[in-house]
């Protein structure tokens, strides 16, 4: 088996378990997935098609540069958008992209980033549809939370799905790395849905399945008055301890289940 089908295999693999009903995470044509194949090529799914139903023909094969380069314009129009979903695909007759591949083209740019998965949660939309949003975000409930999602997440403010919703998640991406010295393991985007990204499937699912605990969690305390917030000093201690980093290892390694 080559490269390309063993990591579309994968891929459907991932997709399928993220678009399964019961998990509440997309409906329909919703969300979105990806697979870094190398440098320059990576799969993604197709505009329209089902994450829990999708076939080997609903990925696309798409060229990252005229993707990465459209991000770069800040005067590009919608024209310019189609034109370059056009582009990138290696193969024409293919369908065409979801025009969330700009951004996924930036997250799977970024070092050891393979998969990258996007949904739509119930749960999670319940709070960044609400008006604690940024405390979801910045604040942390309980240890598996900073484990799985970090010290906090990225907020992105609602923003037109397309170029510019790229532009702006890399823009909040990046000074999310410049505020704590590493990536993010969650991108909440307001209004919308939640994005997670890792060096394998497990990594994105354990980012995503825990994100959607924490806000089942945070909506059923703020129910019954509020959640209780970790100070910043457990946070730190949590995320800086090593037994934290191996369960956090073992969690997305290949192997997990």
């Amino acid at each position: 088996m080559s490269d390309l089908e063993q990591k579309r295999r994968t891929l459907l693999a991932l997709s399928h378990e993220l678009g399964e009903e019961s998990r509440e995470l997309s409906i329909l044509g919703e969300g979105n997935t990806s697979a870094r194949l190398s440098k320059e090529r990576f799969l993604v799914k197709a505009s329209g098609s089902n994450l829990g139903t999708l076939r080997e023909e609903d990925t696309v094969e798409c060229l990252s540069e005229p993707l990465l380069e459209l991000l770069g314009q800040e005067h590009a129009t919608d024209e310019d958008v189609d034109h370059a979903l056009v582009r990138c695909k290696v193969d024409p007759k293919a369908r065409r992209p979801s025009v969330e591949a700009l951004f996924h083209a930036y997250f799977l740019s970024l070092p050891g980033v393979e998969f990258v998965g996007h949904t739509h949660p119930i749960a999670i939309n319940s709070l960044l549809c609400s008006t604690r949003a940024n405390d979801f975000a910045e604040r942390r409930t309980f240890p598996d939370e900073i484990v799985c999602c970090g010290p906090a997440s990225v907020l992105v403010p609602y923003t037109d799905p397309g170029l510019w919703l790229g532009q702006e998640i890399r823009r909040k991406t990046e000074a999310y790395i410049e505020r704590y010295g590493a990536f993010p393991k969650v991108v909440l985007l307001q209004s919308h849905g939640v994005i997670t990204f890792g060096s394998t499937p497990e990594a994105v699912k354990a980012a995503m399945y825990m994100a959607v605990k924490a806000a089942r969690i945070f909506a059923g305390a703020a129910a019954l008055g509020g959640p209780v917030f970790l100070s910043q000093e457990v946070i730190d201690r949590i995320g800086g301890r090593k037994d934290e980093h191996y369960r956090q290892a073992a969690l997305t390694s290949t192997r997990s289940t």
